[in-house]
């Protein structure tokens, strides 16, 4: 039987301390050791899809390790969302979030079986994009106010597609604003939204920038008008829809998170190399051209910034008259 008196107690107990904070400094050094994965709630081609594919392969190269994409779709988002705050907190899980998810759906779903503030941690901010109102090129209407014209004199005629909160709070605002009486069709993500307005089945939809200029320059759809106050940089040609249906503005941003427990020495890894690829031209040229604004925030900004957009999509949605599921 060991007796020990209260001095080498004290002794076992330091060198047990030492050696645990001894082990989770030398875990900190190697991290990352093993491939990674980036879940993105949202199919392949979204904006949310591109930025997180730019950022994967420029992380995975910082840190000389494999960074897979896994595009989880569905349930606006919710079914990565979800995958993520279930997987464990050692950093080889990411989540490569958006206004979605981490703001918008607190207001349109009664009940989320997920927390955007409790169950995550934030690493950092990558960018913001507008949306453009498409329509087919051979819809009767040629600018924004003869699609409001046309969709007064033929109510209940106009069905949009939509793929992210961003794409139907920014239907719904406009058919709420501009009083118009519209029918939604829910799909996965935008992509194939867009699919379906060639082949006809909607009338509209709200597509990121990125999507809609591919769709312009391909010559098959046409857009009308973004939901940003100003002009985008990749379609200075399109006016703000705040032009002619005053007060309108919505606008989608894209993070990565982790899960909630991410060690504080593991995220401040994460958040400082996320910042360094952010600042190289080469990736900064990259995400721009899928027609997304750089707009860069670290781990405790991008915090600040969920719950100030909590409150904005809260407004959002109630000015679209938007009923929580």
């Amino acid at each position: 039987m060991l007796f020990l008196n209260r001095r080498h107690t004290l002794v076992l107990t330091s060198a047990l301390v030492l050696g645990a904070m001894t082990s989770v400094g030398a875990q900190a050094q190697s991290y990352p050791n093993k491939p990674i994965k980036f879940v993105v709630p949202f199919t392949a081609g979204s904006a949310t899809d591109n930025v997180g594919r730019i950022v994967a392969q420029a992380m995975g190269d910082a840190w000389g390790q494999t960074i897979t994409v896994e595009n989880k779709a569905g349930a606006n988002g919710i079914l990565g969302a979800e995958a993520v705050k279930a997987a464990p907190a050692d950093g080889y899980t990411f989540l490569v979030t958006t206004s979605t998810t981490q703001a918008a759906n607190v207001s349109l779903y009664k009940k989320l079986p997920y927390d955007p503030v409790k169950d995550f941690t934030p690493i950092g901010k990558m960018g913001e994009t507008g949306f453009i109102l498409m329509v087919r090129n051979d819809f009767p209407a040629k600018d924004l106010k003869e699609f409001i014209a046309y969709g007064k004199a033929h109510p209940d005629k106009l069905a949009f597609g939509h793929g992210s909160s961003g794409s139907l709070v920014s239907a719904a605002m406009i058919s709420q604003m501009a009083g118009l009486q519209t029918i939604n069709v829910p799909y996965k993500s935008i992509p194939p939204a867009l699919t379906d307005l060639l082949g006809g089945q909607i009338q509209f939809a709200f597509a990121d920038v990125g999507n809609a200029v591919s769709q312009m320059n391909g010559g098959r759809l046409r857009g009308l008008g973004v939901t940003t106050a100003k002009r985008a940089s990749k379609a200075p040609n399109v006016p703000p829809i705040g032009d002619v249906v005053k007060d309108y503005a919505v606008g989608a941003w894209f993070g990565l998170m982790a899960p909630a427990g991410l060690p504080a020495d593991v995220q401040k890894k994460a958040t400082s190399t996320l910042l360094a690829v952010l600042a190289k031209p080469e990736v900064r040229e990259k995400i721009q051209a899928a027609g997304i604004d750089l707009d860069v925030e670290d781990s405790a900004q991008l915090a600040k910034t969920i719950d100030a957009e909590i409150k904005k999509w809260a407004m959002w949605v109630k000015a679209a008259n938007i009923t929580p599921e």
